[in-house]
């Protein structure tokens, strides 16, 4: 377990489980069919065993250590932590901490999932889920939870309203210690809570690099009225602006494409809209994040040429998408089903944006014989997240910084799964080796030239892949 993971939690640290509001056996359902396929089934085992914690139909759980929680899934506490992190991406959980009697206390919030409608209109969610389970699956999973429409065009709704049916309290009816009271007598004192289901999970899309400044400044009053950007509207785009990479510029003729009869702007619409925009620009295929680029207000070489290597390697990091990186450092090869998988999961979980993701698989491939080791992505990608990493130049900054701590978490993996086997030197970045010589040990002949072969090949492919990038530009 790395220095950065026991700074967030140690095994000692207390916790209770509570609820925004009652969870219901039908939730069961959702979670299992709707977010399971997602967040994967240990995450889901998690949030099962937290709600398991919580006593039938009440609000809060019992205070005990992470050791309990460690003991009942058999699980060492980083995996627990890193499955924490994907409830809390997902919107099924917030956490709460703070620092008691020289530990801390961490409250776990678990939150009701979505109901299907909601799910399915969701717009990200959605997406991904389709992606994730193929055409045949979702539309099976979706007809799942939908009956038959009732039609009440025949019908006359024939329904009594309240007042039909009962009268209205005189003042001189009510009993005299109400009149007394004031109406504070009808609010729960400040300790307490209703028993409530009101609240659904919901997913955040923060530091997404959408510029509504330049957006609405693109709107005018002839066009559309800025009060039909309601803050549900703009909830909508941001999350349509991530899902299909849409820029301010594009998504102001996305949303006048979504107005209805009253000039108001239609969400559904919006995301028909959205997802028209995206099909036209790119076929008829429905996005996965690895095929998207860092978006262009995450892109610090967007507006200037390159005037060293580590800053055209930074403008080309920046306008290839992950599948792409892959395909090129693999020489063309497609690259394989689990590698794609295991890119978009820590861009979803973790919030690494395009860019981001490039930097890691160009530092763990170079780092781990051109193969991609998801312990050691995941290790990398969650502190990454943790501290925020935006931009490619970000990305390279802290690798950096943090080569040596990196370093001996590869190490630490090989000694403890291949003790007897030699370990090729390792191939190193242009922009890490200024650390990396410091601490190079003497090499055989033999290895030295195969580092230095690979290394040649390797400058070949992203001149190649310059020369690729330059040609799609003039065309």
């Amino acid at each position: 377990m790395n220095e950065q993971h026991w700074k967030e939690i140690i095994p000692v640290d207390r916790y209770v489980v509570r609820t925004s509001g009652v969870i219901q056996e039908y939730d069961r359902k959702v979670l299992t069919t709707l977010y399971q396929p997602l967040i994967g089934t240990v995450c889901y085992g998690l949030y099962m065993t937290l709600w398991s914690e919580l006593e039938q139909g009440r609000l809060w759980g019992t205070e005990v250590t992470h050791h309990h929680l460690m003991a009942v899934m058999q699980m060492n506490l980083k995996s627990i932590y890193q499955e924490r992190l994907k409830l809390e991406g997902i919107g099924l959980l917030k956490t709460y901490m703070k620092e008691e009697d020289g530990g801390r206390v961490y409250i776990y919030e678990l939150i009701p999932p979505l109901t299907p409608q909601q799910f399915f209109d969701d717009g990200v969610l959605n997406v991904y889920l389709y992606n994730r389970l193929g055409k045949n699956v979702f539309q099976k999973i979706r007809r799942y939870f939908m009956d038959p429409a009732v039609d009440h065009s025949e019908f006359k709704d024939v329904t009594r309203s309240f007042n039909d049916v009962y009268k209205s309290v005189q003042t001189t009816e009510l009993t005299s210690s109400l009149q007394r009271e004031n109406q504070d007598v009808f609010k729960p004192s400040g300790d307490l809570d209703y028993v409530d289901n009101s609240q659904r999970a919901s997913i955040t899309i923060k530091d997404a690099g959408f510029d509504f400044d330049l957006f609405l400044t693109g709107l005018t009053e002839s066009m559309i009225s800025k009060k039909a950007i309601t803050a549900k509207v703009r909830l909508a785009i941001e999350k349509l602006a991530f899902l299909y990479q849409i820029d301010a510029l594009q998504m102001k003729n996305v949303v006048l494409d979504a107005l209805n009869e009253n000039d108001q702007v239609d969400i559904e619409l919006l995301r028909k809209a959205a997802r028209n925009h995206y099909q036209f620009e790119n076929g008829e295929a429905l996005p996965n994040l690895s095929e998207q680029i860092q978006p262009p207000l995450l892109r610090t070489m967007e507006h200037r040429e390159p005037t060293s290597q580590e800053e055209k390697l930074i403008k080309q990091l920046e306008v290839t998408s992950p599948r792409q990186l892959l395909t090129d450092l693999s020489g063309g090869a497609t690259p394989s089903k689990a590698d794609l998988q295991m890119v978009e999961d820590v861009m979803f979980h973790q919030n690494l944006s395009p860019g981001v993701a490039n930097v890691l698989i160009y530092y763990v491939m170079l780092r781990t014989d051109m193969k991609l080791s998801k312990a050691y992505v995941d290790k990398i990608a969650g502190h990454w997240a943790r501290k925020k990493v935006k931009t490619v130049e970000e990305a390279m900054v802290i690798a950096k910084n943090e080569h040596k701590e990196y370093q001996n978490w590869a190490e630490s993996k090989q000694t403890a799964t291949k003790k007897q086997r030699t370990v090729r030197k390792e191939m190193v970045p242009d922009w890490l080796k200024e650390e990396s010589e410091e601490k190079k040990k003497p090499q055989s002949q033999k290895e030295d030239l195969d580092f230095e072969e690979e290394k040649r090949k390797l400058e070949e492919e992203l001149k190649q892949l310059d020369l690729d990038l330059k040609k799609n530009r003039e065309d």
